[in-house]
């Protein structure tokens, strides 16, 4: 019998993510009413913010009928319009908790939440039930799908009606045991410009599991109009975007211009887009030159931005583009360090080789390794830490690129004092090609996510281990 009149409250299950929601039903002389979903209300509970795109009903005459156990790759919002049935969820997800089992009763004043992956069956406990359900995604052929055999021994469901006295259909007969069932694994993950220095950090960090998915350039072409159907999204729930344009001097020149801008801007106004729709969390990486480098303190999360050059500029135009996705990370870094040429490979190679070089000494921050976006990414995601914008480069006091070049000097072993400084308009006195202006000030604030858990890594300490390592 419904109960009428309960608080809207939410109960945990022993399966993570399967919770059940008591719901307020109204009821007199002439039937009852109840909110069956309501987004805020839910949300504030801690109902995932799931985004149906489809409401599903199933009516059975008998008393008995039978269906399960199917996991599908997509979320439910499971709920009894009329009658009462008794349910039983399976977790069939890649994990721990594989197996585990959940059953109650439900009926029009109680919902559940079942996460994608969990095994869903019920059994009607009363003539003329409808069972209706919420997915956050449209039947697919191509899905992957696990299921569960009714009458699985390891299980143990108890059955109010015993399964040999119901209706069952002949597929759900065949399903197989547990000890067969194919788990379900997580969504995938998809690192884009997996060549680049971050990419390739990118790919030590994550490692080769199934379920990660690295895309170079000619795999995946992130400026076309139809990348929106060049996956299937909705088996996806990150995407990080390692792919960028950074060849700043060029960016000044017409076609460096257009090139920067489709690779900055276009790409990540499609990659965007694909979040948005498909609930997915977008990884950026930005960049200091988003700032103009006249703050004399460390730069925050929210300070305006301000970009100098056309490379800025497409960096700030994309951050406020992927701002606007549900679920993002911008991470914002400054002088990146990674595998392959660089600022501190090119000062190594003139200190052996008896070079004394002029370096800009009045441009200040520091340095940021690729190792260590990497492991920032990924504890940021692990965390489920809020989504925003998070400053992430190395800690420790700011230096100029003089200073960064005499540190080099001296732990390969060199004289520091064979590096002369100069001023950034010194050194490009003589250039002949385009030259993008450089922030003066590239160091910023990292309270935000060192708050999020995140210790980020001394840089000169990490320029020592660096050198160590090449």
């Amino acid at each position: 019998m419904t109960e009428y009149g309960k608080p809207l409250q939410v109960t945990e299950t022993g399966i993570p993510g399967l919770v059940v929601f008591d719901l307020p039903v109204h009821g007199d002389a002439r039937g009852w009413f109840k909110e069956n979903w309501q987004r805020e209300k839910m949300t504030a509970l801690g109902l995932p913010d799931f985004g149906p795109v489809q409401n599903n009903i199933s009516f059975n005459d008998a008393v008995g009928t039978t269906r399960g156990i199917h996991a599908e790759p997509w979320d439910k919002w499971v709920s009894v319009a009329t009658g009462r049935i008794f349910g039983a969820w399976v977790d069939l997800r890649e994990g721990p908790t594989f197996g585990q089992v959940f059953t109650t009763e439900l009926d029009p004043s109680r919902a559940i939440f079942v996460p994608r992956g969990v095994g869903n069956s019920y059994q009607t406990l009363e003539p003329d039930t409808a069972y209706t359900y919420l997915v956050n995604d449209h039947w697919s052929p191509t899905a992957e799908y696990s299921f569960l055999n009714l009458a699985d021994e390891t299980t143990g469901i108890s059955w109010p009606i015993p399964l040999d006295q119901v209706q069952i259909s002949e597929k759900d007969l065949k399903h197989p045991r547990l000890a067969d069932v194919t788990p379900i694994g997580p969504k995938r993950i998809l690192v884009t410009g997996a060549n680049g220095q971050l990419g390739r950090a990118l790919r030590d960090q994550f490692g080769d599991a199934a379920h990660i998915e690295y895309a170079a350039r000619d795999d995946l072409d992130l400026t076309s109009p139809d990348l929106a159907n060049a996956r299937r999204w909705r088996d996806y729930g990150t995407i990080i975007n390692a792919a960028a344009y950074t060849a700043v001097d060029t960016a000044e020149t017409p076609d460096g211009r257009r090139d920067a801008w489709a690779a900055n801007v276009t790409a990540v106004t499609w990659l965007a887009r694909i979040a948005t729709e498909n609930g997915l969390t977008l990884v950026h990486v930005s960049s200091d030159y988003v700032y103009d480098g006249t703050s004399p303190t460390p730069y925050t999360e929210t300070d305006p931005v301000s970009p100098l050059g056309v490379y800025g500029q497409t960096k700030a135009a994309a951050d406020a583009i992927v701002s606007a996705v549900p679920h993002h990370y911008i991470i914002r870094t400054s002088w990146v360090i990674g595998d392959g040429k660089n600022f501190v490979r090119t000062m190594a190679s003139l200190a052996q080789r008896g070079i004394n070089p002029t370096v800009v000494s009045d441009q200040t921050g520091r340095l940021t390794f690729t190792t260590d976006i990497a492991a920032g990414i990924q504890h940021l995601l692990d965390t489920g830490a809020p989504h925003g914008t998070y400053n992430l480069t190395g800690a420790g006091e700011p230096a100029s690129w003089a200073d960064i070049a005499r540190a080099v000097y001296h732990l390969t072993g060199h004289d520091p004092a064979r590096i002369t400084d100069v001023t950034t308009e010194q050194y490009f006195a003589n250039a002949t090609d385009p030259v993008a202006p450089r922030p003066t000030n590239s160091t910023l604030n990292l309270t935000k996510i060192q708050r999020a858990g995140y210790a980020c890594v001394n840089h000169i300490d990490a320029l020592n281990s660096y050198l160590g390592d090449s």
